[in-house]
């Protein structure tokens, strides 16, 4: 809960120490590793790259669990602060809302070309001939996708292991980001980590899903549509986890997500998520970003919840 505060306060701090970017600049000197082999083989590529994933894995959650141990030994309040203030650098909430308003203001400005630019930022998609409508659904998509690994899945993480196993999932969602693309390149290097992405996403994809629904109860948004669209097209979609968002987003916003996109200049078919029955529209960012938050605080206040009826029967022995 001090976490999800502190980021709600403050937003994604930037600067150099941040446990991500030395999660991303190991991978990167795994990678320039890798590439100095220069592997020709399928095998020997697989195994690097499965190497690679479980030393930076181990690398991330050790160094964690060392650096709050050390803080806990001198002092426990002031091993849970420091603690809270490293589980608060792997949830995203408020920089997924910054991001995407930023693309909201510039379409209500009605200046579509710099809605298109700031998009680029937070998508991979080819933004520059995007509609208005392409921007909204880009924007959409990002935020309800970005609920599960930026929000959801980090906090069940904190709750289930602390800051170490945290650290642990930013590593391996950091891997799949870098490495887990299906090109000549990393096929084969990054598919470990892309596979393992999807099993570690499996569980909070869908609790993602379900407290999306649920938060449609405190936004006014369409709960009924929503379940009813996660019923229907949950699976439409490569990955086993994106749908499952993008599914509850679409049936609450009552619009059409998904379809066929350009990913450097190269047409990717993807199957549509949702019913037409509005027009996308600015505004639905807005109500995209209040449903993520919806949910993060329900996920917060129910973990809380959990959390302190543990401790009250460890206190009385019941545990």
């Amino acid at each position: 809960m001090a976490a999800f505060i502190l980021d709600c306060v403050f937003g994604d701090p930037q600067n150099p120490l941040h446990p991500v970017r030395i999660i991303g600049a190991a991978v990167s000197l795994g990678v320039r590793g890798y590439k100095k082999l220069q592997f020709k083989r399928p095998v020997p590529q697989f195994i690097s790259g499965a190497l690679l994933t479980l030393a930076v894995v181990c690398f991330s959650f050790f160094v964690t669990k060392l650096f709050t141990f050390l803080f806990y030994r001198l002092n426990f309040w002031l091993g849970l602060s420091v603690e809270s203030i490293v589980c608060y650098f792997f949830i995203a909430p408020k920089a997924l809302k910054d991001e995407s308003m930023k693309v909201y203001r510039a379409l209500n400005a009605g200046d579509l070309p710099d809605a298109r630019r700031k998009l680029s930022f937070i998508v991979g998609r080819d933004t520059k001939n995007l509609s208005v409508a392409g921007v909204v659904n880009a924007a959409v998509e990002t935020v309800a996708e970005n609920l599960s690994d930026g929000v959801i899945a980090p906090m069940i993480c904190i709750f289930i292991g602390g800051a170490p196993l945290a650290a642990a999932y930013k590593a391996v969602n950091t891997l799949d980001s870098m490495i887990g693309y299906k090109n000549a390149e990393y096929e084969y290097f990054g598919k470990f980590a892309a596979r393992l992405d999807d099993a570690v996403n499996f569980i909070p994809a869908r609790v993602s899903a379900l407290l999306m629904i649920a938060g449609c109860f405190f936004t006014g948004a369409d709960a009924r549509g929503a379940a009813r669209i996660y019923a229907r097209d949950r699976n439409n979609h490569k990955s086993p986890n994106a749908a499952q968002t993008e599914s509850v987003c679409a049936g609450a916003l009552g619009i059409c997500l998904g379809g066929d996109n350009y990913y450097n200049g190269v047409l990717v078919r993807k199957p549509a998520i949702g019913d037409a029955k509005y027009e996308p529209a600015p505004g639905h960012i807005k109500t995209a970003n209040r449903l993520m938050y919806a949910a993060a605080v329900c996920a917060a206040v129910l973990m809380s919840a959990f959390g302190a009826a543990y401790a009250v029967l460890r206190v009385f022995g019941r545990v």
